[in-house]
């Protein structure tokens, strides 16, 4: 049998589940949240194209938003503080997100209406115990209308998400992904892409 790689290891350790019972939630995660749900009542309530709604969304994200991203209203996301988001990153309209288990979005995304990443589930046989893992989308993705991105999953630089497509398994570098589940139907060309 083949020895893993330190970047397998590394990622295996990096994907590692994290259960949280939330009969016996941390003072700090129940604190976050209210955070986030008031935040989040607050920008939805808010005429978006104002600069409270603005400087709101940047305070939901904890002042860490990369420059000229952009996120339109409503959104919702529980607990903000674990969402990094890059730069040039844009958001359309009705963005939810599960980010228990932590979610990063790298510079140059584009995320279009009505989507959904997860970072959590529940345990099949307890469903007080939250399971997470973390999602990582990379560098100059788009993603389409009405995408659901499940726990766990990475998606490579300069993927595409068809719309409607519910991805459950990292996508790689270049693809384009298409259903449910998601499968690749074809790779672009990535000497094509201007950096």
């Amino acid at each position: 049998m083949a020895k893993n790689t330190v970047k397998e290891v590394t990622r295996k350790k990096f994907m590692e589940e994290i259960r949280i019972d939330v009969r016996n939630q941390e003072p700090e995660r129940t604190k976050e949240a209210v955070r986030s749900s008031d935040l989040c009542f607050r920008i939805n309530h808010t005429n978006p194209t104002t600069p409270e709604c603005k400087k709101l969304i940047d305070e939901l994200f904890c002042h860490t938003l990369g420059e000229n991203t952009v996120i339109n209203p409503p959104i919702f996301t529980i607990l903000a503080d674990k969402v990094k988001i890059g730069s040039n990153v844009t958001i359309l309209n009705n963005f939810q997100c599960m980010s228990a288990g932590g979610l990063t979005i790298e510079d140059n995304t584009m995320i279009s209406l009505n989507c959904t990443i997860a970072t959590n589930n529940h345990d099949m046989y307890d469903r007080y115990i939250i399971t997470c893992k973390p999602v990582h989308i990379k560098k100059n993705v788009w993603i389409g209308v009405n995408v659901t991105i499940l726990p766990g999953v990475t998606v490579g630089n300069n993927a595409v998400i068809g719309a409607g497509a519910v991805v459950t398994h990292d996508v790689p570098d270049n693809a384009v992904v298409v259903g449910n589940p998601a499968r690749v139907i074809r790779y672009l060309d990535g000497e094509k892409f201007k950096d």
